[in-house]
């Protein structure tokens, strides 16, 4: 009998890299400016980051040095990165990132055209949002180690910064058990043209602790779509893992106020190793969130984040091991 590891289709794999809201604006702009773009980061975080073959992100602001604040009187908040910050990203590794968020149209549609250009000259992709409907919903095909992975962006708020036809903005979608059309067909069209899909939403509502019912419906139907794996954002803080879901990638890098119970400054760096079957395994790097640095989690942060990870997965049915400083998830039979 052939050995199964000589298939081609399981021959290829890739890992992937993945992080979730980077906020690049207000003080972390303020220090892009002052500093090196790698100052970002401690070596530590740039090289395990660099242990992957693709790096995604959310992107969590525009890079732009123009434009004018979204006029809605309810907004608080306006996040705007000086076009150094592709250049950081570039540096990190990244290969990808989404726009499809709350803050990609806080500049306007001239600040969210001027990302996409700065990214492309960074050698940087970009999905979720652009200058129409089509370029907002289209998918970005990856390539790796002969692997191809299709990321697909989309956000269930605000309505306001959807994408048109003829306009600029993000690809917005109403996100629970029953999926807009186009997105399906995104995702079933993505599967077809490649060895795994990644889908990336920016759902639910900020500092939540786990995923609301429709998140996990949605999720659910995504799969069963076509997706290989879902990881989303925008609670700032990290979820629970459930099969091929990572509910909530948590924050990568900010100046945010800090929830003395939440515990938004510390988080996660993901490190997904999957193959055209699915996700393989699963190692989780804790991280320290410092003011506009981002670091890996030494002393008493380092048991925070494993109980709550653990206490998270285990809700979820997933069952979280410990190696070499990570949390590992490792899927049975893979």
């Amino acid at each position: 009998m052939p050995d199964e590891s000589d298939r081609p289709d399981r021959a290829r794999a890739v890992t992937l890299a993945l992080a979730g809201d980077t906020m690049l604006g207000r003080g972390v702009a303020e220090a892009l400016a002052a500093e090196r773009p790698m100052a970002l980061f401690a070596p530590e975080v740039v090289a395990a980051a660099r242990e992957a073959d693709l790096f995604v992100l959310n992107l969590e602001c525009c890079i732009s040095a123009r434009g004018e604040p979204w006029p809605d009187p309810r907004k608080p908040f306006f996040f705007r990165a000086p076009p150094v910050a592709a250049e950081a990203l570039a540096e990190l590794g990244v290969d990808c990132v989404t726009l499809a968020n709350n803050h990609a149209l806080d500049f306007g549609a001239e600040a969210l055209l001027d990302t996409r250009e700065h990214l492309r000259d960074a050698g940087i992709a970009a999905v979720g949002a652009g200058g129409n409907l089509a370029e907002a919903r289209a998918p970005m095909l990856l390539e790796a180690n002969g692997f191809r992975l299709a990321v697909i962006g989309v956000t269930d708020h605000p309505s306001d910064y959807a994408a048109g036809k003829g306009s600029p903005g993000v690809a917005f979608a109403p996100l629970g058990p029953d999926l807009p059309d186009w997105l399906v067909r995104a995702v079933e069209h993505a599967r077809a043209q490649s060895d795994a899909v990644l889908v990336t939403p920016h759902w639910g509502p900020n500092m939540a602790t786990r995923p609301l019912p429709r998140i996990r419906s949605a999720a659910d139907r995504l799969l069963a779509v076509g997706a290989s794996v879902v990881a989303g954002h925008s609670a700032h803080v990290f979820h629970g893992v459930a099969g091929s879901v990572l509910y909530d990638l948590g924050d990568f890098v900010d100046d945010y106020a800090v929830d003395p119970v939440l515990r938004n400054d510390l988080g996660l760096l993901f490190l997904l190793t999957l193959d055209c079957s699915g996700p393989v395994r699963l190692e989780a790097l804790p991280l320290a969130l410092d003011y506009c640095h981002t670091r890996v989690a030494g002393g008493e942060d380092i048991g925070w984040i494993e109980r709550r990870f653990r206490a998270a997965c285990a809700a979820l049915g997933s069952a979280v091991t410990s190696e070499r400083g990570r949390l590992v998830i490792q899927w049975p039979g893979r």
